[in-house]
This record gives C-alpha cells, structure tokens and sequence, in this order.
C-alpha cells in the first residue's frame, strides 16, 4: 500500500489541482481543478462539441509560466489567433506532426506523446486518440507521472466503458435543453466517470 501507483477509494490528491476557471467544475473535481500530472481522459459524445475549449484557461496559465504545450498529432491545424484569444502564449507551444502513413500513424502519435509526458519542461501534453489498449494507456499514464506531466488524452464516447488506469476521467455532452444549429455548443454537461477521491457519476453544466 505504500507503492505511489496504489490509491485508496476515496484518497484525495496530495496537491492542489489547476483551477479550471470554471466554479462548477473545479467543486466537481477532487483538489479544486485539472491534476497537475497523470493523464486526463476527456470522452466526447460528439466533435466539437467543446473539449479543447474546455481545457483552454488552465492550458493559457500554464503557458504564462514558461512551461511548454506539446500538441501531438491534433486532427486539425490549431488556430492560432482563437489560441491567442484565449491567452495562449503561442510561442510556448510545441506541435508535433508527420504525413500519414497507413499503418504506423498510432505508433507513430503514441511514442511521440509519451516522449513529451516524460520531458521535464513540458506542462501539458495533448492527444487525440481512438481506440488504445490498456498496456498502451498504463505506459502513458507511468511517463505521465515520471515526468510530471498534465496528459489530456481526448476519445470519443464510445470507449467510456472501457477500463482505463487513468486517475481522471470525465464525459462531455450537450448540456440538457442545449441547441447547436449553426455552432459550438456553449453549454456542456461533465460528468465525472473517475477521480481519485471523487465521486464517481458527479455532474455539472459548464458555460464554455
């Protein structure tokens, strides 16, 4: 019980966690915000339903204090001047990419995000991921903690039920009564799936 990858039910975090400028969702999350390391599995129930912009102030403050954002692989070119907006400071931001190639993109992406979990300088590593084995997640979320790392490991909804040694995992869908006809969703459900020292099935409705 004294190795550092058990936790107890109910443990709460040892450090306090980012704040994620959202009131409703930092009393959702154990420590009062986003963990400062180890991976973050956000499940989506569609695209663009708000993911990225949910972890957008946390990843802005963290970029104000020299500490560098790895994107790896993202399915569409990040847009700088929105980044900017938001307060991101771009020049803090690392993209990692490569032309497709059949068959080894995953590999490819997963070697990449793990080297970025373990540099020392990294803040906060991003990646956009289907389908993984448990094998390939617990080797991320070591280098996660060995590098002290902030994983956001964003996944469509699907894989929810999948068992995951992520420490933290939460569900994003359309805020109930919430209409996207032209745009973004602006309002959003989180639901916490897992958290240490959280409570399992927790919700609140974020303004994005």
């Amino acid at each position: 019980m004294q190795r550092a990858g058990l936790w107890r039910a109910g443990e709460l975090p040892a450090v306090a966690g980012l704040a994620t400028s959202h009131a409703a969702l930092d009393g959702l999350l154990p420590g009062g915000g986003w963990p400062r390391s180890g991976l973050t599995e956000i499940l989506s129930a569609e695209a663009g339903i708000g993911a990225l912009r949910l972890v957008l102030p946390a990843l802005a403050r963290l970029s104000g204090e020299d500490c560098w954002i790895i994107w790896v692989s993202p399915p569409h070119v990040p847009y700088s001047p929105a980044l900017s907006a938001h307060g991101v400071d771009l020049a803090r931001m690392l993209i990692v990419d490569w032309p497709d190639e059949p068959g080894a993109a995953k590999a490819q992406a997963l070697w990449a995000y793990e080297q970025a979990l373990r540099f020392t300088d990294c803040a906060a590593a991003l990646l956009w991921l289907e389908h993984a084995s448990h094998l390939e997640l617990r080797r991320l979320q070591l280098a996660a903690e060995s590098g002290g790392t902030w994983g956001i490991v964003f996944r469509p909804e699907r894989y929810a039920a999948q068992a995951s040694p992520a420490p933290c995992r939460l569900r994003l869908e359309p805020a109930p009564g919430a209409v996207s006809a032209t745009g973004p969703h602006s309002r959003v459900q989180v639901t916490l799936l897992k958290a240490r020292g959280g409570q399992p099935g927790a919700r609140c409705v974020v303004q994005l």
